[in-house]
């Protein structure tokens, strides 16, 4: 395989030929990877099966208004990639936005992160007093189980709060018993919070906090949304001699022994097999392995086949500017309607709405041919101005249009065997194809953010260009930010496995490592 060599040549000798390096994908992953092997003087090829680059971070566009899908806050404490974002976009295409979000539940709007006092005096003295009495036993008698999210957030929350503010979400997002969902989702949402800490918090507030992610009070954002970067990142690879083909779906990852050599692709205009000294991919893993010619063996197949993921669609409603709310977000806790949480596009930007108007963004998680994703548009936009009304928030009268935007495989599911299956893969893929590099959300099923798969992009196209070894699985979130550390492992947690959906650190060199890296 060909590699950059760091060292000039010898007098007369030509210089050594950058690698053929294939990318697929164009969202955060891709893009990020592409832009520094362009930097590094290597030329790649990205291949988007979409017509729009950004991945789930894309800006969609309808009719003049731009919808951000999933809600994109853009603050890091990783400091590459801060400088990278400000690299990509002058300084002047970012605004400052103040962070809020709330849980509606039964007709009422209570903050998240939970604050003691807010949540427990919202919700009545008799029930106070419950949730109260619930917690204090669950610090008496914890539950058994912490490995599920059901009885990690019991622990730190108790029963009753659990079942009030995190079960009905929780289960709306991922379409499962929140019993059988495995406690790294709530620790990678929940961040390092307990009942305990809210209270806390909510007698010794300090500005800004960071020490718990989840409440920063402002975050920088694009003022045309997340697309912006990724649209300006694809230009950038480009203007450098690298590629960007979109509408070009991969057939096949060709391989011999000792690694991939070609990746044949297929779009409107036919098939073509590009060569490949490294492939970078940030498809959804099950699909790599599926797309491998010779075929990867019965075990490998079946562990990529048994890994799930949970689609998204976005139902963005017109209404007038009064009928908005401050929030970012709003988590949609009350029972008996199907969306889940609803932005309001002009609390992120005012360039993503117009004049006078908000455009409302109602998340709906969904499989791919289950009832909502199979509705018909027109169906779905009177659904969401229905639940709007149901949930008191905007009269079903005052929406004046409506769109329909559908995600699939937005996020890798945490079941109880995903772990596993994903252990199996990757030893596969390291052992026979080491020059493919799984990158990204998808491309290690991993609930990242958009951070955190910048960071794995980064260190591969590193890796590619000079010769480095970075172990780009070992990427993981900080220490700080592992539940009470020790703690959380003594008691049956996720421990110090992480998830990486909180701040990316660089992992040490592989040579520098005296224990083996942590798994999935």
């Amino acid at each position: 395989m060909s590699t950059i060599s760091s060292q000039a040549p010898e007098s007369g000798q030509d210089a050594p030929e950058a690698p053929a390096v294939v990318i697929i994908g164009a969202g955060p992953a891709g893009l990020t990877a592409a832009y520094e092997l362009v930097k590094s003087g290597v030329r790649p090829s990205v291949f988007e099966a979409d017509d729009v680059v950004g991945g789930i971070s894309r800006t969609v566009e309808r009719g003049g208004w731009r919808f951000d899908i999933g809600g994109h806050r853009f603050f890091t404490k990783a400091g590459p990639v801060e400088a990278l974002w400000h690299e990509i976009l002058p300084d002047e295409d970012f605004l400052m936005r103040p962070r809020m979000s709330r849980i509606h539940y039964r007709g009422k709007l209570f903050d998240y992160p939970l604050k003691a006092g807010n949540a427990l005096s919202g919700l009545g003295l008799v029930e106070a007093a419950r949730c109260v009495g619930s917690y204090v036993w669950a610090q008496i008698k914890p539950p058994k189980d912490q490995t599920k999210f059901e009885g990690w957030v019991a622990a730190r929350f108790g029963f009753r709060l659990y079942s009030i503010f995190f079960k009905t979400y929780t289960e709306k997002v991922w379409g499962m018993p929140a019993n059988e969902i495995e406690a790294d989702w709530a620790a990678q949402r929940i961040k390092n919070l307990s009942l305990f800490k809210a209270v806390v918090n909510a007698i010794t507030p300090r500005r800004n906090q960071k020490q718990i992610t989840s409440l920063i009070e402002q975050f920088q954002y694009p003022k045309y949304g997340p697309g912006m970067m990724w649209e300006r990142c694809r230009d950038l690879v480009t203007d450098g001699g690298g590629s960007v083909v979109m509408n070009t779906w991969v057939q096949t990852v060709h391989r011999a022994e000792g690694g991939a050599v070609a990746v044949t692709v297929k779009n409107a205009a036919g098939e073509r097999t590009a060569p490949a000294d490294h492939v970078v991919s940030s498809m959804p893993i099950s699909a790599l392995v599926r797309a491998m010619d010779p075929p990867a063996p019965a075990e490998v197949l079946a562990a990529a086949d048994d890994l799930r993921y949970r689609d998204f669609l976005t139902v963005a409603l017109v209404v007038p500017e009064s009928a908005g709310f401050p929030d970012n977000w709003i988590y949609i806790h009350t029972p008996g309607v199907r969306v889940g949480r609803i932005q309001n596009f002009g609390s992120w930007s005012p360039y993503l709405v117009k004049e006078g108007r908000t455009c409302l963004g109602l998340e709906y998680f969904v499989s791919e041919g289950d009832d909502l994703w199979e509705a018909a548009d027109d169906v779905l936009i009177k659904q969401g101005a229905q639940e709007l009304e149901a949930l008191g928030l905007v009269s079903a009268d005052a929406v004046e249009e409506g769109y329909v935007v559908r995600m699939p495989k937005a996020y890798p599911v945490y079941d109880e065997y995903y772990r596993g299956n994903v252990e199996v893969i990757r030893e596969w893929l390291a052992r026979e194809v080491p020059n493919v590099h799984p990158v990204g959300r998808n491309g290690m099923h991993r609930y990242n953010n958009q951070d955190h798969s910048m960071m794995t992009a980064m260190l591969t196209a590193e890796n590619i260009a000079t010769g480095s070894t970075h172990d780009v699985w070992s990427v993981n979130v900080e220490e700080e930010y592992h539940e009470e550390g020790a703690e959380q492992k003594a008691s049956g947690g996720s421990g110090g496995s992480g998830t990486g959906r909180d701040a990316p650190i660089l992992p040490r060199r592989r040579a520098e490592q005296t224990q083996p890296s942590q798994k999935v």
